[in-house]
């Protein structure tokens, strides 16, 4: 291959290669796009040129230090940098097994340390007034999609991209009391559906003023269109100044709660592991240290030497 190929051509390459192969979400792939496009804008920045392949193999461990400085300095918190690195090193392995380049100066780089946060679920009771905010929906179809795709996050434990992708022949209606459902890493998992899930999607599709074919969207958005994931960030938010709900009360805080509140009801954590679609059950077992801490605080509150 010839040494003067650009980066920003193997890049390219390696996207569409990681989302045909592994099913990256669209997410995750515009996020590498964005880090592997920093990088090249640094090394040329460094060279006073287009970096190309010669570059890229005779990279040292000290100009991806100073990638990642520059990029701390711009403001870049720990998991952002360390998302950065995974990127990259994602990229290199690419490279070598495809035998365009070697180099292992990527893996002299150490990752950057990540602190350990704890989900912020919201309460039984602000879970559900989030959820039953739609009830009395029967004119405005709009705020019935929207509790219908809350529902399914806090009553199903979907991610707000796997509610979005659903199409209409999928709709979780009375008849159908599972989904399958294709999450990260193209895992798939079968999820029971409540049947008061059911009854929000019902409720939603018999006020929706357009037709859904069967393989499009079962939600979309004001135009008909796919629905976009920020219009339910923003009804979240409408929701959290009318019910008076905190900051953390975001759509993936329902997923958390979710998973909360089944372990507080005496689930098993294998079985949370299952519905949430986790990989390892290390993901999972934070949700052991959520309950541990609402657990601590009722105790403090509760117990008479406390």
């Amino acid at each position: 291959m010839s040494g003067d190929l650009e980066l920003s051509r193997l890049a390219a390459d390696f996207l569409e290669r990681l989302a045909e192969e592994r099913g990256v979400s669209a997410h995750t792939l515009a996020a590498y796009g964005r880090d592997l496009e920093q990088f090249e804008r640094y090394l040329a920045g460094r060279l006073g040129r287009a970096p190309g392949l010669d570059d890229v193999s005779t990279l040292t461990a000290q100009t991806v230090r100073g990638f990642m400085a520059a990029r701390r300095r711009q403001g870049l918190e720990s998991r952002s940098l360390s998302r950065t690195m995974s990127a990259l090193r994602s990229f290199f392995r690419w490279l070598e097994g495809r035998e365009i380049a070697k180099n292992r100066a990527i893996l002299q780089v150490a990752m950057p340390k990540v602190g350990h946060g704890v989900p912020k679920p919201l309460t039984v009771e602000k879970a559900g007034a989030v959820v039953d905010a739609g009830k009395g929906a029967e004119l405005d179809w709009i705020v019935a999609r929207d509790a219908a795709v809350l529902m399914l996050l806090y009553g199903a434990g979907l991610r707000i991209s796997e509610a979005l992708s659903l199409r209409r022949h999928e709709a979780p209606v009375k008849g159908r009391d599972t989904l399958r459902i294709i999450g990260k890493g193209s895992k798939e998992r079968l999820v029971p559906i409540l049947e008061a899930i059911q009854e929000a999607v019902e409720r939603y599709l018999r006020l929706v003023p357009y037709e859904l074919k069967p393989d499009g969207p079962l939600f979309v958005g004001a135009k008909g269109g796919p629905l976009s994931p920020r219009i339910i960030q923003l009804a979240m938010q409408r929701l959290r100044d009318r019910l008076g709900l905190p900051e953390t009360a975001t759509p993936h805080a329902l997923r958390h709660s979710f998973a909360t509140h089944l372990l507080s009801a005496g689930a098993d954590l294998r079985q949370i592991q299952e519905l949430l679609g986790h990989a390892s059950l290390s993901t999972t077992q934070i949700y052991t240290e959520v309950d541990r801490e609402r657990l601590l605080k009722v105790y403090d509150a509760a117990h008479p030497r406390a």
